[in-house]
């Protein structure tokens, strides 16, 4: 089999992509891990930093779930409280967002059983990269209006599509092509076996794969 010049360039800066993403990912468990060691030492100033760094991605996640502003924002502040109180427990077996996400997916399920709804809405991947991480307010796009436009069809079936899903299933979704977490990281999050999420993944892409197979050949 012969490869191209261009084939071996993009494999090159794929890898530094890769290399540079793995660096980022040491350097943020490094500074979690030591923020997390003064709050656990009373130090509240360094919670705020926490919260600072991940309100907005908790914010984020949870509006992808339940798709309400409000309720939303409330989750994310109960996940901070129920964090802070459960913080002298964590031993940082695992990144702290993914124990902090664990936290907010148990909020949002416990509101959701409560309020005996199922979520649905739009797979808006988008906002969990242009959500302000110190933000007070709703996350907003930053589309023109000739692109928003240009998307409203594709939005409708990406709609429907991900309506389609479970719970469970769109939660993998979210975790996985958003957060990029791995599958222990995500089975970490949600409570269950690695299998179960790899088995969650394959189900539900398959699903959105044979909704959304015309909009890929288009």
């Amino acid at each position: 089999m012969n490869f191209s010049h261009s084939d071996s360039s993009k494999a090159e800066k794929q890898t530094c992509r890769d290399d540079e993403s793995s660096q980022n990912e040491a350097s943020e468990r490094v500074r979690d891990a030591e923020l997390v060691k003064r709050c656990q030492a009373g130090d509240y100033s360094a919670f705020d930093e926490l919260i600072n760094l991940y309100r907005g991605k908790v914010y984020a996640m949870i509006y992808n779930m339940i798709r309400n502003d409000a309720d939303s924002w409330d989750l994310s502040q109960d996940v901070f409280i129920k964090a802070w109180k459960a913080l002298p427990k964590f031993e940082g077996r695992s990144a702290f967002f993914t124990w902090l996400y664990r936290i907010a997916h148990n909020v949002t399920y416990d509101w959701s059983r409560k309020k005996k709804i199922s979520s649905s809405g739009e797979f808006e991947d988008y906002m969990v990269d242009q959500v302000d991480p110190g933000g007070l307010t709703n996350p907003k796009g930053v589309d023109s209006p000739d692109s928003e436009l240009e998307r409203e069809e594709v939005r409708g079936k990406i709609t429907k599509a991900i309506n389609s899903l479970s719970t469970d299933h769109k939660e993998v979704v979210l975790l996985k092509e958003v957060e990029g977490m791995s599958y222990q990281e995500i089975a970490d999050s949600v409570g269950c076996s690695t299998g179960t999420v790899m088995s969650r993944l394959f189900y539900a892409r398959k699903k959105l794969k044979e909704i959304l197979g015309d909009i890929q050949n288009d």
